[in-house]
């Protein structure tokens, strides 16, 4: 096999990065995909349901298997590698960290923690900062938070169907998915789910015992759906009445995905919780609560905590990614970027029925299809593209925010020559 060089900032690799993969005969690899796979099968639990690739190499919006096949990723990580995969400033920030101090227990200062802390704050609503490893951690501290800042009788949650808020006994309880709680019952108590933008279920569901709201101004594995004004408007308006807590779940929609560095700053809102976790790191596992500074007051020591919460690598990595969407002006290409692909998608409307509308905002896009498309997602793949298909029938557009044009126009190729059938 030959080796890939890198696509340079033309095709959303970065410039000078030498991406050449070297064959699975060489030391290096030692492996074969079905070599590899039969170790996953003897020795890792089967929890996911995995693509049969192996993947070896990653670099801007571009992914290499063992066997040398290249793919264009339009749904990088989960959303994790908001800024590609192994970007430049990232790597360097880790590398240069894992030399000096990788891990120090939070009785202790760190400035890498500290300097995160501030770019967020500064970015948002001027809170403050909670870390964690994950964005079911950051929203399992939310709620915590939210019980400890209001008063003892109120207990209760009210989040919106359609909803994804993790995997822990609360997240998953706060998710109002029925295919999630199955062989978790009976779940946690005091959760109560309202259709999403629906004011009037809001309002019947509300009382004095609500401790707060949470709800994600865009759902992403509900099929981004994007909240209305007029519904996290009257979110905040309600919590205000009946002492409660507004949480805005941004595990998703923050860290600029949408062309904004959280989501809500889309609305006229300000909430008085936000999490995030994700593109934070550029790839590196870390979670974050923000919360305004009186109710991140009622967070005292020993109610809660993370061991590897804030540690030196993952917060040098959160720097590192801010630093990089400003350096890149990453925000506004996000927002031009992803009227282009919206404007490039709602184009093939006319041409494949399937395709009932488009939506989304930014770099956040749904497809929604008239039909199951599983095996789009499939077909694409094989064609070197990788895409994500949610709650059945709405294919998600994710792109890194390096994304560009031309590697734009790449992928709705692929995807258009997979709805053609040709």
């Amino acid at each position: 096999m030959t080796g890939v060089a890198g696509e340079g900032p033309d095709g959303a690799g970065y410039a000078g990065h030498d991406t050449t993969i070297e064959s699975k005969n060489c030391e290096s690899i030692i492996m074969t995909t079905q070599e590899t796979i039969g170790v996953f099968d003897k020795y890792v639990i089967a929890n996911y349901g995995r693509l049969p690739r192996v993947m070896v190499k990653g670099e801007g919006c571009w992914l290499w298997d063992v066997d040398g096949k290249k793919i264009l990723d339009m749904f990088p990580g989960w959303a994790v590698s908001g800024i590609g995969h192994c970007h430049p400033k990232v790597v360097e920030a880790v590398r240069q960290q894992v030399g000096e101090l990788i891990h120090i227990d939070n009785t202790f200062y760190c400035e890498p923690q500290g300097r995160l802390a501030q770019l967020l704050s500064e970015r948002a609503f001027g809170g403050k900062v909670f870390f964690c490893n994950s964005g079911a951690e950051a929203n399992e501290g939310a709620l915590k938070l939210a019980r400890l800042h209001t008063a003892k009788e109120k207990y209760k949650f009210i989040t919106a169907e359609g909803s994804f808020h993790g995997r822990t006994f609360a997240t998953v309880t706060a998710t109002a998915q029925p295919k999630y709680h199955e062989g978790f019952l009976p779940l946690l108590p005091g959760f109560s789910y309202i259709p999403f933008n629906d004011v009037a279920a809001l309002e019947r569901a509300f009382s004095d015992e609500v401790a707060a709201v949470m709800v994600e101004p865009i759902q992403g594995e509900g099929g981004i759906n994007v909240a209305t004004a007029e519904f996290l408007g009257a979110i905040r308006q309600l919590c205000d009445q009946h002492g409660a807590l507004m949480i805005l779940d941004e595990v998703q929609t923050g860290v600029g995905r949408t062309g904004k560095w959280f989501g809500f700053q889309h609305f006229d809102v300000q909430p008085d919780i936000i999490t995030m976790a994700k593109a934070l790191g550029g790839g590196v596992a870390i979670g974050a609560m923000m919360a305004t500074e009186e109710v991140a007051a009622s967070l005292v020591p020993g109610k809660h905590a993370s061991t590897f919460g804030g540690n030196n690598l993952a917060c040098a990595a959160g720097v590192a990614t801010i630093e990089a969407i400003e350096e890149g002006n990453l925000l506004q290409q996000a927002i031009e970027v992803g009227q282009y692909t919206q404007d490039k998608l709602r184009a093939l409307k006319d041409k494949h029925p399937i395709i009932d509308h488009v939506r989304g905002i930014g770099l956040m896009i749904g497809i929604q299809l008239t039909r199951p498309g599983a095996e789009i997602v499939s077909q694409c793949l094989e064609r070197g593209l990788r895409i994500n298909c949610t709650h059945d029938t709405v294919i998600r557009f994710m792109p890194p925010m390096i994304a560009t044009t031309d590697l734009i126009d790449q992928a709705i190729e692929i995807f258009d020559s997979v709805l053609s059938g040709s």
